[in-house]
């Protein structure tokens, strides 16, 4: 069993250094991050605002987009039947992508961190947080990329899914009524938690929003497991 994860996660580190599409979901809002917290100053402005902003959008986004990716496109290219057929279950085979995945957000999540002037405690905290995030968005993708005959199935679902969990919480703090509504996303609650991180405190909502999203997204990849399988 390990055998296979360790295989599938080698495979996808190769494939992703040949797919710039993917890579660039891994470096885009870290860098976008250490950017702005470098280059804009302005009185009043709290210490970290941008690499927390830029950290909700990033948890709305990289892993959504990238496990779903993967999914769809080695689906459509019989490259998962033929792994199937090679003696590599389904839940190896989501193991070794998805900690892949994981790992590699959680990279992207240390620099948004770093960027944000984290350290010791704090930063613990913040790649804690990032981490019940990003893995809340694994679930979502690996869901829709399941779900996907091919690759632009898959991005018709996942473009919408991704701009409503990415951009909410930039929205949200612009406006009220959108606020109310983005409180009931998990990457709004992921962002009100790192706006915490200095006085760290997590309440009943938090967890109740982030728990029932993470659920949700099991049970439509439940469903799309047993409506079209992986192979």
């Amino acid at each position: 069993m390990m055998t296979n994860i360790a295989a599938v996660f080698w495979k996808q580190i190769k494939d992703t250094l040949k797919n710039k599409e993917t890579l660039i979901q891994f470096v885009m809002f870290p860098l976008m991050a250490v950017i702005m917290e470098k280059a804009i100053k302005v009185d009043g402005l709290p210490s970290g605002y941008f690499a927390n902003m830029f950290s909700a959008m990033y948890v709305g986004m990289a892993p959504l987009v990238s496990v779903a990716a993967v999914i769809a496109e080695e689906k459509e290219k019989n490259t998962l039947r033929v792994l199937m057929m090679s003696g590599v279950k389904p839940g190896e085979y989501l193991l070794g992508v998805g900690c892949y995945i994981w790992l590699a957000c959680m990279v992207g999540a240390l620099v948004l961190g770093m960027a944000g002037n984290y350290q010791g405690g704090s930063l613990a905290v913040f790649l804690g947080i990032m981490a019940v995030g990003i893995l809340t968005s694994l679930l979502i993708g690996a869901a829709i990329g399941t779900l996907s005959r091919n690759q632009m199935m898959a991005t018709s679902l996942m473009v919408p899914v991704m701009l409503i969990f990415a951009f909410l919480p930039m929205l949200a703090g612009f406006n009220e009524t959108i606020q109310k509504v983005a409180r009931f996303a998990y990457s709004q609650q992921v962002g009100i938690l790192l706006g915490r991180v200095g006085a760290f405190r997590i309440g009943f909502e938090n967890i109740f929003v982030i728990a029932v999203n993470m659920l949700a997204a099991l049970l439509v990849f439940r469903y799309a497991y047993k409506k079209c399988g992986l192979a």
